[in-house]
């Protein structure tokens, strides 16, 4: 997949618009947490959990983004390299449109799924091994 220069300027702007995006969403969440005083005024068990279990949501998808911004700059760092849009396993050009439903995609749709299904594998393999365990045990 050859990029044209034209097509280069916009996948960098289209890149850097939304890494600019990710990074207003992490500073502000950010912000949020700091300005954002939960200890304040009487609270129950239930308040006090579900203050928790709303901080560890928050700083979930505060590592997502962070993640998402890593990904976006090393998408940047392959198009600078003319290298973007290239499979990281079969080398082969990764499709427009899945570059435009995700622009950092470091592989192609088949190349993903074979991926996806590996890791399935050793998913199921993984629970088989801890299920034979446990039987051995006796537990």
């Amino acid at each position: 997949m050859t990029i044209t220069s034209t097509r280069e300027a916009e996948l960098r702007e289209a890149l850097t618009t939304r890494r600019r995006q990710m990074q207003d969403e992490v500073r502000g969440r950010i912000r949020e947490g700091r300005a954002g005083d939960r200890s304040t005024g009487v609270r129950d068990v239930v308040d006090v959990s579900d203050a928790l279990l709303q901080d560890d949501l928050d700083m979930a998808l505060l590592q997502m983004r962070a993640e998402t911004l890593k990904r976006i700059d090393e998408a940047l760092d392959r198009l600078a390299a003319g290298q973007y849009g290239r499979c990281f396993e079969c080398g082969g050009g990764i499709p427009v449109e899945r570059l435009r439903a995700l622009p950092f995609a470091v592989r192609c749709v088949a190349c993903e799924q074979q991926r996806e299904d590996q890791g399935q594998a050793r998913q199921s393999e993984e629970r088989r091994h801890l299920a034979s365990f446990g039987t051995a045990s006796g537990a």
